[in-house]
């Protein structure tokens, strides 16, 4: 997926500032999407530059003008381009598996050490999910009842793929306590 799809996604629903995009990144997608301030500003720019996006300066008394975005026609065309178009398979990169895929080397305290911080931090992955969920996924009780729906979609995958990895963290522990650590075992 790319940054830009994600912010031409946002605009579609209204003009947006850079800051207000980062809010709205942090209370929606952040569980599978994280943007930080200065790659939305850049891609901003570059949505600018390709005609995908217009900027509004809005003058502030106290403040520099602000720069709020609309997406405009092309940009609208682009998105739902996009959202038909077939993604490439994605190559996956999770730090996590590679420390585990090494962990022979350490000794058998150090590896329940790891599995227990990797345990706690799926935990606290899923407390946060199930923080937005009780929250019904931020402002979704405002949104169009399509879009909440789908909206809700991508926390329920989180929520249960973060759940079957804790499962499987809880199993690998329960199985390095007991000794039974070696293929076969």
């Amino acid at each position: 997926m790319s940054l830009d799809h994600a912010i031409l996604g946002f605009l579609q629903y209204k003009p947006l500032s850079g800051y207000d995009l980062k809010a709205v990144f942090d209370i929606s997608v952040k569980h599978f999407w994280a943007a930080d301030q200065s790659q939305i500003y850049r891609t901003l720019s570059r949505l600018a530059e390709c005609g995908w996006a217009e900027i509004e300066r809005v003058e502030q008394d106290d403040r520099p003008d602000r720069k709020v975005y609309h997406i405009t026609k092309s940009g609208s065309d682009e998105l739902i381009r996009w959202l038909m178009t077939p993604l490439p398979k994605k190559s996956e990169r999770i730090p996590e598996l590679i420390q585990i895929f090494f962990a022979g080397n350490l000794s058998d305290e150090e590896i329940l050490t790891m599995f227990e911080r990797l345990e706690s931090h799926c935990r606290h992955s899923l407390e946060e999910l199930q923080q937005i969920q009780k929250m019904k996924g931020g402002n979704v009780e405002s949104a169009p009842r399509r879009d909440a729906f789908f909206w809700m979609l991508t926390l329920e995958y989180g929520i249960r793929m973060t759940e079957a990895s804790l499962a499987w963290l809880e199993e690998v522990i329960t199985r390095i306590k007991n000794g039974r650590h070696r293929v076969g075992e």
